[in-house]
C-alpha cells in the first residue's frame, strides 16, 4: 500500500524558503543535495523526523507560475499541516510577522487557518478537534 514519501512546495528561493520553513514554521531540514544551481532540499517534522517529507522545490518551470497564481488568486492552499493547537500557533505566528489570508475558523471537527509562505503559496493550518 502506497504512503506519503515526499511532497513539495513550490519556491523562488531555496535558502530563504528553508529559513521560513524551519526558523518560522519549526521544520528541521532532513536533506540537501547539490544538484547544480539548486538543491534536493527537504524539510520533516521535528517530532517525526523519519516521516513525510516537504521537498522546497524551485519554481523554475514555466508551468509554475500560473499554477501557484492561479491557486492564491482563489484561495486555494498548496499544502495543510497539522497542528496541535492552532490557536496558539496562529499567536505565534503572528508574532514573528507571518501574514494570515485566513485566521482561525472553527469547523466543528476541525479548526483551521491559512498564512501565506511569502513564496506565493498558501498553506493551511488545521487543529482536528475531537
Amino acid at each position: 500500500m502506497p504512503r506519503i514519501y515526499i511532497t513539495s512546495v513550490f519556491v523562488g528561493d531555496q535558502q530563504k524558503a528553508l529559513a521560513f520553513y524551519t526558523d518560522v514554521l519549526g521544520f528541521q531540514k532532513k536533506m540537501e543535495i547539490p544538484l547544480g544551481e539548486h538543491a534536493w532540499l527537504t524539510v520533516v517534522s521535528k517530532e517525526d523526523p523519519d516521516g513525510p517529507q516537504l521537498l522546497l522545490e524551485p519554481d523554475q518551470h514555466p508551468a509554475v507560475g500560473p499554477y501557484k497564481e492561479a491557486l492564491a488568486a482563489d484561495g486555494i492552499p498548496c499544502a495543510s499541516f497539522a497542528v496541535d493547537d492552532l490557536a496558539a500557533e496562529h499567536e505565534r505566528l503572528l508574532g514573528l510577522g507571518v501574514r494570515f489570508t485566513q485566521d482561525p475558523l472553527d469547523m466543528g471537527t476541525v479548526k483551521m487557518a491559512v498564512l501565506d509562505d511569502t513564496f506565493g503559496n498558501l498553506i493551511q493550518l488545521v487543529e482536528l478537534v475531537e
